[in-house]
């Protein structure tokens, strides 16, 4: 049974139940998707190809095998879905950066805990805090913790053993006043850990409970005209101040909220993402999306949102976003603010995603610019290498290509501003020529190109390159002469063994440097058209060998070998059929004769 025969049969048998799909093609998973009704989702690809998009018609193409997991819920294939792109990365759905390069905080699960940074979360005892998509921010973090609170750095176990039995000895992080000393029980244990649950609050985005207890020392010290200690805690406070006025861009009584925002061209999407804990950002993310299938705006945030809250574990239960999206998850309210703090919010948001998407646009047109400018600069070099009188922008080459003087085929290759134009190649069966004779096919070839073009009022190029010594482009130049256009158009040709530049009348040969661009512009163009002619000339005699040794079988006709050629290309793939597919194809007896042909001298295979 053909492939595609088999695709619709597995197709034909897809239950009608919510869960995921897989598409495979010869190496693995190429794509991920989820669906509330498996067989209509996947039927759609296949049933609906005139309404899908290039990169769309492309996935189906390269569809080998499919399987399928039913789960109970859409929220379960939602979920799902999203393991799976993770674990696979398939090249057909869009690609998050994997969390686990992200950092924590972690307090360490021990006595006198440490805080460290870290990219290993273990299961452990020990307390997480992040992760944080930047190192930058994780350490302005850190720097505040360890100015407001001095923590031990040192691996000591400081078991009450260890401490009782005067193991250790304060270090100079102890005499520059980094550390209270709990190596030799210079610190309490309850005033150590109730700085711990007040790092604890700040890293979870509360910093009131730090900052009630600096006004409570601040002003227990000043009635006690401990005015210098006052002062430190004031200091401290102000930290916390600086830091939350950094920090703080909406109401106070927001909280536990994340908000998505998107907006997208043809080709990205940009994604902003905010967490907000007590009026403050904890956490920003700006991402740039690569659309793979001409993915819908609401369809790309639904996966990114659900992918980022897993990334950096968000348990907000209300998500805002600028567009509607359907987010099957289950204690989670989306809104759309149109008035006050939330707006807000929302559009601070956005602003980061327009923002995002504004610089790299920018960033392309200028990249652009540059390539066009260089572009110009080649064009122009080569104008004046080849002392031309008009800007080559189109450029065209020509190349022969036969074997042995069997099947001689002939290509013309296009380039446009400096760049190949495939849509204008072109290839070309010699007609009128007999035998190997590269002069008269190339004299038949541009007459062919340009005939055409001046019948169909097309515009000529500025310069034409015939790939040959002085035969081939006095044969071009007859030709052109034989139109009536030579002298409307520079024509040159190019000798392989010493790079040799000829024009038309000129015995001698023009050099130009190795290393210049114009002549590298000219090899390109060269080198592809001969590859151009050469990938044209096999496949032709590769197609004349397949159908001569088919019609060479007793009982397949001409009409049966050009169906099989058209398909198989050769008989190497032929042979890899199986005898069902090939019957499928031409029926039982024709096959029982091919099968039998092609088996005849490898029963095993």
């Amino acid at each position: 049974m053909p492939a595609n025969e088999k695709l619709k049969e597995k197709i034909s048998h897809l239950p009608h139940k919510p869960g995921i799909y897989k598409f495979f093609d010869e190496k693995g998973i190429i794509y991920v998707g989820k669906a509330v009704d498996i067989r209509k989702r996947v039927s759609s690809y296949f049933n609906r190809s005139a309404q899908h998009n290039k990169k769309t018609l492309k996935l189906v193409s390269q569809i080998k095998d499919i399987e399928f997991t039913i789960v109970d819920t859409e929220a379960d294939a939602f979920l799902l879905e999203n393991n799976l792109i993770k674990q696979y990365q398939p090249k057909y759905n869009i690609l998050l950066k994997d969390g686990k390069t992200y950092p924590y905080i972690s307090i360490l699960n021990e006595r006198f805990p440490r805080v460290i940074s870290t990219r290993n979360k273990v299961n452990d005892g020990s307390r997480y805090f992040g992760p944080y998509p930047s190192v930058t921010t994780m350490n302005v973090l850190l720097d505040l913790i360890r100015t407001l609170y001095p923590l031990r750095t040192c691996t000591f176990n400081l078991s009450p053993e260890n401490v009782t039995a005067g193991k250790f000895k304060v270090c100079l992080e102890y005499h520059i006043g980094n550390c209270k000393g709990p190596c030799e029980a210079l610190v309490d244990e309850t005033e150590y850990n109730q700085n711990i649950s007040q790092i604890k609050n700040i890293l979870s985005g509360n910093l009131s409970v730090a900052k009630n207890y600096f006004k409570e020392q601040m002003a227990a010290a000043a009635a006690n005209y401990q005015f210098e200690v006052a002062h430190q805690f004031k200091q401290k406070l102000d930290l916390l101040d600086d830091f939350q006025a950094k920090s703080t861009v909406v109401s106070n009584t927001l909280t536990n909220i994340d908000v998505f925002t998107i907006t997208s061209n043809d080709d990205c999407a940009f994604i902003n993402y905010l967490k907000v804990m007590n009026g403050s950002i904890i956490l920003t993310q700006s991402l740039e999306i690569q659309k793979k299938l001409d993915e819908e705006d609401a369809d790309i945030l639904a996966s990114i949102i659900v992918r980022l809250r897993q990334e950096f574990e968000s348990t907000s239960r209300e998500v805002i976003t600028n567009i509607d999206v359907s987010l099957p998850l289950d204690n989670i309210t989306i809104t759309h603010p149109q008035i006050g703090d939330k707006k807000k919010l929302l559009n601070l948001s956005l602003k980061n995603a327009l923002y995002l998407r504004k610089e790299r646009e920018g960033r392309q047109e200028k990249n652009k610019g540059l390539s066009e400018q260089r572009e110009l600069r080649v064009l122009e070099t080569l104008k004046k290498d080849l002392r031309l009188t008009e800007l080559p922008r189109q450029i065209e080459c020509f190349d022969n290509s036969n074997f042995q003087g069997d099947v001689p085929v002939a290509s013309m290759v296009c380039f446009k501003n400096g760049k190949p134009s495939k849509k204008d190649y072109r290839h070309f069966n010699i007609k009128t020529v007999v035998g190997p004779n590269d002069f008269e096919s190339m004299y038949e070839i541009v007459t062919r190109r340009y005939k055409r073009l001046l019948n169909e009022n097309q515009p000529l190029p500025q310069l034409i390159i015939i790939d040959g010594g002085k035969g081939q482009l006095g044969m071009a130049v007859k030709a052109l002469k034989d139109l009536d256009i030579y002298g409307k158009v520079a024509v040159v040709g190019i000798a392989k063994r010493l790079e040799e530049i000829f024009y038309p009348g000129d015995s001698l040969p023009l050099y130009i440097d190795k290393k210049s661009e114009s002549l590298k512009l000219i090899q390109r163009l060269r080198n592809e058209a001969h590859r151009f002619a050469i990938t044209f000339h096999r496949s032709k005699r590769d197609a004349g060998t397949l159908k001569t040794a088919l019609t060479d079988i007793k009982g397949i006709g001409p009409a049966t070998a050009e169906a099989l050629l058209l398909k198989h290309k050769s008989v190497k793939k032929l042979k890899e059929l199986s005898f069902e597919e090939i019957a499928g194809e031409i029926g039982q007896a024709k096959a029982t004769v091919l099968y039998e042909h092609l088996h005849a001298n490898n029963p095993a295979g």
